[in-house]
């Protein structure tokens, strides 16, 4: 039913023009905004629009300074003495990946090895760490961190250098077909190969290292006051006494670390299609670092009785006694259980590690222009 009363547009359609009250629209002032010059603006698109800014911003600046070492180092030509010896190449990449995530993983690794010399001293990690805090400040937690710093910056760069030597050399051995059809084996016997020789620099550091973790108070002050203190009481042979015991540790911890890390990245790229050079930097460090975690966890396993031997070997081994009967001795205190004292705290810790490992190592590749780590390439290609 029709209004018997005009509507208020229809008023002012009639009367606006005339009427002498008309009410003025109000000036602009110079403070207000132009919304008509925002019509769909909104905190999220804006939002969204400056994190894609800053991202481009940054993707192009890592551009730029990877050039620029790109430049100064000249070219690498791959599997060339360049390519693996160097500061810009495998042997530093190795360096910085393992130097640092160990030191960064101190309070867990002290934690752990006092707890395999001593299940009953901690009740767990957190409880640990209180303990020793309360006793030597926040520092106590890194007791051991010095060692561990120098002892595993000398086994990374030996470890990844001579890695990507010997696969490369057992490669070239086997033959382009047979190395790819053998190509887990060839990861098998460069990773072993590697790791003997990284593990002869490694170990007088890591004597230091245990020693001062499983040691209350810890017997040195740093790692210099370490290596003369082992010296001084039982000779040079004093700091390779772990060594066999390190050898049954890491070989098998190395092999499994970079034959799954290996295996896994070429799975992960073959489920998600394409080469890998179809995918960014960005992603191709994110599979390393998926890739390394998961193969860290197959490492720590297979890798931890021996591990808990190591320790129990610098803490309690009588001067004078073999390394056989100091084993016997050790195994008949703990038995097969013992063997796995502190497991779960080394899953974490070892997963961690190893996936951050192999971020960082494949991160400098990329940024020298080399290409990633992860899977063998087929005959065709390993001809080009």
């Amino acid at each position: 039913m029709a209004s018997l009363f005009p509507t208020a547009s229809a008023l002012s359609a009639t009367f606006g023009q005339a009427s002498p009250y008309r009410i003025q629209a109000p000036k602009r002032s110079s403070a207000l905004a132009r919304t008509e010059l925002y019509p769909s603006w909104s905190v999220a698109e804006d939002a969204k629009q400056k994190t894609a800014q800053l991202s481009d911003a940054a993707v192009a600046e890592y551009t730029k300074l990877s050039q620029e070492a790109q430049a100064k180092t000249g070219k690498i030509e791959l599997y060339s003495g360049k390519y693996y010896v160097g500061t810009a190449t495998c042997t530093f990449g190795g360096l910085m990946a393992c130097g640092l995530t160990h030191w960064a993983v101190t309070p867990l690794d002290l934690v752990k090895c006092r707890r395999q010399v001593d299940s009953k001293l901690y009740s767990g990690n957190l409880q640990g760490w209180r303990t020793i805090i309360a006793s030597d400040g926040f520092r106590g937690i890194y007791t051991g961190g010095s060692p561990t710093f120098f002892g595993y910056s000398v086994q990374g760069a030996a470890k990844y250098g001579f890695y990507e030597y010997f696969k490369k050399f057992y490669s070239d051995l086997a033959g382009p077909e047979a190395a790819y059809k053998n190509k887990t084996a060839i990861y098998l016997a460069g990773s072993a190969s590697a790791e003997f020789i990284a593990d002869i620099g490694l170990c007088p550091l890591e004597a230091v290292k245990v020693r001062m973790q499983t040691t209350l108070p810890p017997f040195a002050t740093g790692t210099l006051d370490g290596i003369n203190k082992i010296v001084k009481a039982e000779g040079v042979a004093g700091l390779y006494k772990g060594l066999y015991p390190l050898w049954a540790r890491q070989i098998p911890y190395t092999m499994m670390k970079f034959a799954s890390f290996e295996t896994i990245v070429e799975m992960i790229y073959a489920r998600l299609g394409g080469q890998k050079s179809d995918y960014t930097k960005g992603q191709q460090t994110g599979i390393a670092f998926t890739g390394g975690y998961l193969a860290g966890i197959l490492c720590a396993i297979v890798s931890h009785p021996a591990d808990v031997m190591v320790s129990k070997l610098n803490a309690t081994r009588k001067p004078g006694e073999g390394g056989g009967a100091a084993i016997s001795r050790i195994y008949k205190d703990i038995g097969f259980g013992g063997l796995w004292n502190g497991l779960p705290v080394r899953i974490v810790m070892i997963g961690t590690l190893t996936g951050l490992q192999w971020m960082i190592y494949d991160s400098f590749k990329i940024f020298m222009g080399l290409p990633s780590t992860g899977g063998a390439a087929p005959p065709a290609e390993a001809k080009a």
